[in-house]
């Protein structure tokens, strides 16, 4: 306990070809490779293990047009969905994916990993839509 949990860890890395190349798009949030080091653009990457690493933060702001298209892309559809269901509550209860993208319902955490990492209490959101 008190350890952080990687989705690669450093022995999963210690196992890829040399030269290979590794991108931790959450470093902003802690990394979720064991071997990662918050870089700059200034100093973007480091060789770890023979494995080349690319750890900067936001790397979406140095393409952001491109950036700004795919998240378009991806919320039109549910901005859509509003509209055409009419509520959000609505549209919550027709789209599972959408729902469990949701961290707060009506005032209410519904993040069970959230709630125990910041020690705060929290419902199931298919409950609480149940209720509202």
């Amino acid at each position: 306990e008190g350890q952080p949990e990687y989705f690669i860890t450093e022995e999963m890395v210690k196992e890829m070809k040399k030269g290979s190349v590794i991108i931790d798009i959450s470093i902003d949030r802690g990394g979720s490779i064991e071997t990662s080091e918050l870089r700059t653009q200034l100093d973007p990457v480091f060789v770890k293990h023979g494995v080349i690493h690319y750890c900067v933060p936001n790397i979406a702001s140095r393409v952001a047009r491109t950036a700004s298209i795919a998240i378009s892309n991806v919320f039109a559809p549910v901005i859509l969905g509003l509209g055409a269901l009419g509520t959000t509550s609505r549209h919550l209860k027709e789209n599972v994916g959408l729902r469990k993208g949701v961290y707060i319902y009506n005032g209410i955490l519904t993040s069970e990993a959230i709630g125990q990492k910041l020690g705060i209490p929290s419902k199931d959101i298919d409950l609480l839509m149940a209720a509202f």
